[in-house]
């Protein structure tokens, strides 16, 4: 018993011996440690140019904000649709009237200082009147004189003096209407400026007028007559075809 004690102590001295020394060599082949890189080369690889790092620069927060709320960007100018032409004034035919006495002088010279030379042309109408204003007749021409001088006086220069035979002679008519109440409304406005003896009757008879035509005149001119209307209360301006009969 004794003996295997000293057997086995002996056994572990070696064993632990054998350990300190790298242990026992069975024939497998020792793993060789890899040879040091060659220093010189790694320099040269790392020294090789490649490709350029790209550069990514975060745009700031205010910068963000602007381009959301810019407005977007227009097309190409090839993909731009051309601009329409204005378009002219488009000339218009218009008949102005209608006109007698001397309203038919005033109305005359009024176009007339427009210029519209060839433009202006006439056509007249006949029409029965059913009611005139008038001055009763009067005795003799001094007193028609007088009677003329009273309404100068005041401001009334639109008559007529009838010089007919008849039960009519020396009347003095200073204006014929349509309808009644529009010579009724005319006698309102002369008895306001002081007017006490005329007044409104029937009048069986035709008058020719004159109405007239304005063949393709610009926008200018248009906007021209229709200012005129305010000194011409009894006449109309109306568009019409173009290419009716002066």
């Amino acid at each position: 018993m004794r003996n295997l004690f000293w057997i086995l102590l002996l056994a572990n001295v070696i064993l632990f011996a054998v350990m300190q020394r790298g242990g026992f060599d069975w024939g497998e082949p020792a793993v060789q440690p890899l040879p040091d890189l060659n220093g010189e080369m790694m320099r040269l690889l790392s020294a090789l140019p490649g490709p350029p790092a790209k550069t990514t620069t975060a745009a700031p927060p205010s910068a963000i904000a602007k381009a959301a709320l810019a407005p977007p960007a227009p097309p190409p100018a090839s993909k731009l649709a051309a601009p329409r032409e204005a378009k002219p004034d488009t000339p218009v035919c218009l008949e102005w009237g209608d006109f007698s006495g001397s309203d038919l002088t005033r109305a005359t010279d009024a176009l007339s200082g427009l210029q519209l030379s060839d433009k202006v042309g006439r056509r007249q109408i006949e029409q029965d009147i059913g009611y005139w204003v008038y001055m009763p007749p009067l005795k003799d021409k001094a007193a028609v004189n007088r009677k003329i001088g009273e309404l100068k006086a005041l401001g009334i220069t639109d008559y007529f003096v009838v010089q007919a035979p008849g039960k009519w002679l020396n009347a003095i008519s200073l204006g014929v209407f349509k309808t009644r109440d529009a010579a009724e409304n005319f006698l309102h406005a002369l008895n306001a400026k002081g007017v006490r003896t005329a007044r409104v009757g029937e009048r069986a008879s035709k008058l020719t007028s004159t109405i007239f035509v304005l063949d393709k005149i610009d926008s200018g001119a248009h906007k021209k007559i229709e200012a005129m209307l305010k000194d011409f209360p009894g006449s109309e301006l109306n568009v019409v075809p173009c290419g009716l009969t002066r």
